[in-house]
């Protein structure tokens, strides 16, 4: 029987999520919760308070013996429902399966290039990966896997085996920084690097510039020297932090300079990183 997930959203076409024209697919639920999280309504399950509820302007949410019904028809996507979520959580949630999905892909072509699954965290859900990037690659189309690395890779082998790689977030290096960051360590995510890398899935390295809250400059450094001679041929993408959508204590938090993103690139470049996307 196929597995039903919590999807938040599927985009028909995004040039930012991987080469080319590609459907993202992005899951609900998350096992970390980043203070500089840009969907943190992604986060969590609805947990039924009916905040939301009471809040929308249209009447497109109602409770239904304790959990909150969402009417696709009214909603206008105001997204007052997830600014008024207590819980870092969305009740426009749609339970489906990898078949569902896939057909809604199906009807995007021959306009994408793949599919990209996002989240949240999508190796929340390795089954209903499986099945949909099976599907996906009997058509022809690539699969990415976009992932905050904190699930062992090594473990879902068979899936990776179906996928053209993962764009692996390396929010820091070192311990501390990435427990007040996250909540959770990076020892998952270091592993995952190397591991990624020797079974040559690695197709994108991200590391996000704050001011002050994690130690990028560390993370390209420690990252390089896992990744010895395949740091030539590694895609790292930095990405200068920004608040929009940002919720919480990092809501106001300020962007690095352009110095300082330069200064990245440069030190990126010196480690011998063969191409750095600057974002």
């Amino acid at each position: 029987m196929s597995v039903h997930i919590p999807i938040n959203n599927i985009i028909p076409f995004s040039l930012v999520d991987g080469p080319g024209s590609r459907c993202s697919i992005f899951v609900q639920g998350c096992n970390i919760h980043c203070a500089y999280c840009h969907n943190p309504e992604t986060q969590r399950l609805c947990v039924g308070c009916g905040a939301c509820v009471r809040a929308c302007p249209a009447g497109a949410l109602k409770m239904v013996c304790g959990a909150v019904e969402w009417d696709q028809g009214a909603c206008v996507k105001c997204d007052t429902c997830i600014h008024v979520c207590p819980n870092h959580s969305s009740p426009r949630i749609l339970y489906l399966d990898a078949e569902q999905v896939f057909e809604r892909v199906k009807s995007y072509m021959p306009f994408i290039r793949g599919v990209t699954c996002s989240g949240g965290e999508c190796m929340l859900y390795p089954e209903f990966l499986s099945e949909l990037f099976g599907l996906c690659r009997g058509v022809g189309l690539g699969c990415l896997i976009d992932s905050n690395g904190t699930v062992d890779f090594a473990e879902h082998q068979d899936l990776l085996a179906l996928s053209d790689g993962v764009m692996l977030d390396l929010k820091c290096w070192d311990d501390s920084w990435f427990v007040s960051l996250t909540g959770t360590d990076g020892k998952t995510v270091r592993k995952n690097l190397a591991f990624l890398a020797e079974q040559d899935k690695l197709a994108e390295l991200r590391v996000i510039v704050t001011v002050d809250r994690n130690d990028p400059e560390a993370a390209v450094r420690g990252a390089a020297g896992v990744l010895g001679e395949r740091v030539a041929s590694t895609r790292l993408r930095l990405m200068r932090f920004r608040h929009f959508g940002v919720r919480g204590e990092m809501e106001g938090a300020p962007s690095p300079t352009d110095e300082r993103m330069d200064a990245m690139e440069e030190l990126a470049r010196s480690l011998g990183f063969g191409t750095v996307v600057v974002s």
